[in-house]
This record gives C-alpha cells, sequence and structure tokens, in this order.
C-alpha cells in the first residue's frame, strides 16, 4: 500500500492553547523536536481571522516543508493551499471535501464509534484519529474512550494510518503506538510544555522505540 501519511507526531496547535506564546514559535521549536505535521484549530475565529492565523503558519512551515492541515474548515484549507483537512462527524464529510477538492492531498476523519468503520466516508478518507483514546479537557464531547483495545480493535478493521489523539503524552504514547496507531497527535503535551523542543523530542523517541 502506498504510504499516504508517512507521518509520526502530529501537532494540533491554536492560538489559545499555547496560553499567551507566541504559537508560531511553539510551532518552530516543536519542529525542531520531531513534529513532523501541524494541524490548525481554530473554532472560535471567523474565517477571516482563521485564514490570517492559517497564513501565518504555513509561512513557518514551509520552511521545513511541514505540512499544514487545518481543522473543519474547507474554506480556510483550500484559500491557504494546505495539505490537507481534518473533520469529525459534524462537519463536511470527507466524500463532500473529495468532490470538491481535487487537489488535497490528505483528508483526516475522527472515528467516534465502531460502526462508522463501516461507512462511506471512511472509504473517502486518506487517515482515521481514533478520537479520544483517553479522556482530555480539550474534547468535552467525548463519544467513545477507546483505550489501548480499542486502538487494537480499530486496526483489525483498516489498513488506512491511524492517529491516535487524546491525552496523549510521554507516559502513553509507546503502548499506544504498539496498540496499533501509526501516528500520535498532540495538543497540550506540547502547546503547554516550558520545552515545546524538548518535548516533542521525548515523544518523538518514545514513538520510535515502539515502531
Amino acid at each position: 500500500m502506498k504510504e499516504v501519511f508517512p507521518y509520526k507526531l502530529y501537532l494540533v496547535i491554536s492560538e489559545e492553547g499555547c496560553a499567551g506564546r507566541d504559537f508560531l514559535q511553539v510551532a518552530e521549536q516543536a519542529i525542531l523536536g520531531g513534529v513532523d505535521i501541524v494541524q490548525l484549530r481554530e473554532k472560535k475565529a471567523s474565517n477571516s481571522k482563521f485564514r490570517e492565523i492559517a497564513f501565518r503558519l504555513q509561512e513557518v512551515l514551509v520552511k521545513t516543508d511541514t505540512p499544514l492541515i487545518i481543522n473543519d474548515n474547507l474554506e480556510v484549507a483550500q484559500h491557504v493551499g494546505a495539505y490537507g483537512i481534518h473533520v469529525g462527524n459534524n462537519d463536511v464529510t470527507p466524500s463532500q471535501i473529495r468532490a470538491v477538492w481535487k487537489d488535497c492531498k490528505s483528508i483526516g476523519y475522527s472515528i467516534e464509534y465502531l460502526a462508522q468503520m463501516k461507512s462511506k466516508e471512511v472509504a473517502a478518507s486518506d487517515c482515521l484519529a481514533v478520537s479520544p483514546v483517553f479522556k482530555t479537557p480539550t474534547k468535552i464531547d467525548t463519544i467513545t474512550e477507546w483505550g489501548l483495545e480499542g486502538v487494537s480493535q480499530i486496526r483489525r478493521e483498516t489498513n488506512k494510518p491511524l492517529i491516535a489523539i487524546g491525552n496523549m503524552n510521554s507516559d502513553n504514547v509507546f503502548e499506544v503506538v504498539k496498540a496499533g496507531a501509526d501516528c500520535i497527535a498532540v495538543v497540550s503535551a506540547i502547546c503547554a510544555a516550558k520545552d515545546p523542543a524538548m518535548a516533542a523530542f521525548t515523544l518523538r523517541n518514545q514513538i520510535e522505540k515502539a515502531l
């Protein structure tokens, strides 16, 4: 199978999540530490504000050829020429995105309950997020807390790349990768860290050990 998603450490970033620090600097430091793909999540921003933030982040990411994923917003993703988009169950669907954004390089889709695995939206996706593996304050609408067995169960259901998200940290990423995840997505483990580069390095080291 062609490796459409070769990334291992996935940063989900927002201005708010960086707690007052320059989110562009946090992103730069995270990439130095081992992050190889970045998703911009700006749930509260207007489209114009989201576009502005995305263009600023894209300017940083292109220096290291790091792909930019936009969370939920197809208009912004296309406008800034993002690498791809990630959507959940209440957003524009992967099949709709596939129909209108022909040169999208990656469509990610969140798996929140097992019945989704038989859907046309999973078939239309390039990669799947197991969401959340463990409950986290950054996701308050949790449907299923998958745990390690849930990751393994989804792994048995698909060959698509699996991104594990939800309270990922240096204490659990090794086991999550061993359970079947291809990539670890983090929010606060890097964005709230005193040293984002070192936090990313530690996470990446644990991921590589598990592979």
